[in-house]
């Protein structure tokens, strides 16, 4: 799609950098030659509109033979995306989801009262040395919907709104934002957005969500006046019109963010809920083990493994 109007900067830009109230640096993790950077949640914030997770995964280069075994494991009262800058991931669940993501692409699963899924550099592709570098996303959901069935969408690269023209592309994986929106399903206002900048290009971020942020993957970007190299998550104060400069190497960026929650959320390893009651009957299901009629059943095609029930956990 040819550039949209509604991009271009057209209020006055914020010119002080409390304009910014929160800059997070991320927490990195080294797995064994895999470095994880996570920057939700956070001591200085939780979430940013419903994103209460947030890691960039690499970028890592494997030999042949080697990969990401992420074994099944389970969630409750959140929704999982995935989106690859480089390389693959391939996705089973326990709903007989089997769904291969590559780059461009959007998964989004909605765990709900309960799913299982694992996540794995496929056999074809541990054939010959590779490469990943991506984002990990956990949306927490609404109080009305945390026990609803669970769901799997895929949409591909070509169905997603892409804009461009003027230095500037954007892809927009979830909800609306700049006069387009996204085909995955939501269940409350949400944007969430994959941003190329050129050299000294301008994106303004869209002004018709309550809480906006942004985190910087590569380049370095310039706003009210100060400079943030990538591996940073910027988050704006409500209501003021915030433009984002690229730096001379240019940018890449996921611009994220949407309607608050109604109130905190608890973690507890890989479980999310406005109820502490619900986090401890979901660990117990999991231990329980009962693969055959309880909560819980693994992956069709994956159900050799799973990640046990931490000894301790957040």
């Amino acid at each position: 799609m040819s550039w949209n109007p509604a991009l271009e900067p057209t209020l006055p830009d914020a010119t002080a950098l409390d304009a910014i109230e929160t800059v997070i640096v991320p927490r990195s993790r080294d797995l064994g030659g895999f470095e994880v950077r996570r920057a939700l949640p956070s001591p200085q914030r939780q979430m940013v509109g419903p994103f209460i997770f947030f890691d960039q995964a690499g970028p890592a280069e494997f030999l042949t033979g080697q990969g990401i075994d992420v074994r099944p494991h389970p969630h409750i009262g959140l929704g999982t995306v995935t989106y690859l800058y480089r390389g693959e991931f391939e996705h089973r669940d326990s709903l007989g989801t089997h769904q291969m993501i590559y780059p461009g692409e959007v998964n989004w699963m909605v765990a709900g009262n309960g799913v299982t899924h694992s996540e794995r550099t496929s056999e074809a592709t541990r054939k010959l040395p590779s490469s990943l570098f991506g984002i990990q996303t956990w949306i927490a959901l609404p109080e009305a919907h945390e026990d609803d069935p669970a769901g799997f969408e895929h949409h591909g690269k070509e169905a997603l709104p892409f804009l461009e023209g003027e230095g500037k592309e954007v892809r927009l994986i979830l909800g609306d934002a700049w006069g387009e929106r996204a085909p995955v399903s939501m269940m409350s206002e949400t944007f969430y957005a994959d941003v190329v900048l050129e050299a000294g290009a301008k994106l303004p971020m869209p002004d018709n969500h309550e809480d906006r942020g942004l985190y910087v993957t590569q380049g370095a970007v310039e706003i009210a006046g100060d400079v943030f190299e990538a591996g940073r998550m910027m988050v704006f104060r409500p209501g003021d019109a915030i433009t984002v400069t690229a730096g001379p190497q240019g940018a890449r960026l996921m611009a994220l963010g949407g309607e608050t929650m109604n109130g905190p959320r608890y973690i507890s390893w890989n479980f999310v809920s406005s109820s502490k009651e619900k986090i401890e009957a979901a660990k117990a299901d999991w231990a329980a083990g009962d693969w055959a009629d309880g909560r819980f059943q693994l992956p069709p095609g994956d159900d050799r493994e799973f990640i046990p029930l931490p000894d301790r956990m957040l």
